[in-house]
């Protein structure tokens, strides 16, 4: 079935392009659908768990809020929502503000963490009530439910109880609850988290397909740094109540511009040292038990300043023909080697870190360490970075 078909005319990809590039370096956008400007939130009149939020979103992109509990990412979804009210700023959808609009006039879409999905109704009527809501006539509701149903492959379960319905089968529907009155903007909270592994994956590429396919806007709130990677266009890393970092998934995870994100975004290796020298786009890093790096400075602007270097685990090389003849080498010791399927992954003791990783792929050729080896590791200086300590 093509779920491209089910709704009116769709924003082309190109034109999703063309939105996306409108947004400024600042986050501003004269053509954004969603902004947050110099938003703040407290609860208690003292402390702001939201602080000076600006953020803007084209029609049609995919957007990820990610951060653990307490961050802010969820209170800045329930402002978008109305379910809460900004202390301070302006929210504003299609360029008007909605502070003041209350949530079930705001046209906005919303799938809960628990489906909130009424037990007592069929899956049809789950549907149809917020279209009840809004006064529609019985027909236009019936042809509304059914196009949604048909939107998510679930067409034949409208008589069913969310009961008689699995994990999947529930969140389906509470997506399509969320599209049936075809809003532009469709808000969700953490959804996959009760699913299994296999079953999670599997809905995070429906939920993004459907979304492109349909052409609307997302926000997207969750923990799961998978989750976020796999389905977004950017991602807004969020901490203590603001953005550390917004950014599409592959330059959040390859070039991290805080030690934060480099620690929240993936698996991390991490070396503490002073900055010896900055030399053009690469830095020479003094580690603390002795040890000379070299690695791209990122936040660090002079000689003497501490440095917290970042490295992921499959750019480390420990095959000195893949490396530059001048390269840093560091001596290290093998603690334990894990067969993972697809990866080797090894622990590694190296310039006081006893917990340094090593991942490189299962393949015939590849050499496989063994624990108390005692090997040379060096890797690219463009792909250690030196952050902030």
């Amino acid at each position: 079935m093509n779920i491209s078909s089910t709704l009116g005319p769709k924003l082309s990809a190109q034109a999703t392009r063309q939105k996306r590039g409108a947004i400024l370096a600042d986050g501003s956008s004269q053509d954004a659908f969603v902004e947050f400007e110099r938003v703040q939130k407290s609860y208690d009149g003292e402390n702001l768990v939201v602080k000076d939020l600006n953020l803007a979103m084209p029609r049609g992109e995919f957007l990820t809020m990610l951060g653990p509990s307490g961050s802010g990412k969820t209170t800045c979804l329930m402002m978008l929502a109305g379910f809460e009210t900004a202390t301070h700023g302006d929210i504003r959808l299609g360029g008007e503000s909605i502070n003041n609009i209350p949530p079930h006039k705001r046209g906005i879409g919303m799938v809960f963490q628990n489906y909130a999905l009424f037990p007592h109704m069929t899956v049809a009527e789950n549907l149809s009530f917020p279209l009840e809501v809004r006064k529609m006539a019985k027909s236009e509701r019936e042809k509304k439910v059914k196009r949604a149903l048909d939107m998510v492959q679930m067409g034949a379960f409208g008589g069913r109880r969310p009961a008689q319905l699995s994990g999947g089968q529930q969140q389906r529907i509470a997506l399509a609850r969320a599209l049936v009155f075809e809003a532009e903007l469709v808000l969700i909270d953490e959804p996959l988290g009760a699913l299994d592994k296999q079953l999670r994956e599997h809905m995070q590429f429906e939920i993004k397909r459907i979304a492109d396919n349909l052409g609307i806007t997302v926000v997207y709130v969750t923990h799961d740094q998978t989750e976020a990677l796999t389905m977004s266009d950017r991602v807004a890393v969020f901490d203590d109540g603001r953005i550390q970092q917004l950014a599409p998934p592959d330059l959040l995870y390859e070039a991290p511009e805080n030690s934060f994100v480099a620690q929240f975004i993936g698996e991390n290796n991490t070396l503490e040292g002073v900055i010896e020298q900055i030399k053009g786009d690469t830095c020479l890093v003094k580690l603390d038990n002795g040890d000379l790096i070299d690695a791209k400075p990122v936040n660090v602007t002079k000689a003497g300043e501490r440095t917290r270097v970042s490295i992921r685990p499959e750019r480390v090389e420990f095959n000195k023909d893949r490396l530059s003849p001048d390269a840093h080498l560091l001596k290290a010791t093998v603690k334990e080697f894990i067969y993972m399927g697809d990866i080797f992954r090894t622990r590694i003791s190296v310039a006081g870190n006893d917990d340094f990783i090593i991942k490189t792929r299962n393949a015939p050729d590849q050499v496989r360490l063994e624990p108390g080896a005692e090997i040379e590791i060096g890797w690219l200086a463009q792909d250690c970075r030196a952050l902030d300590a």
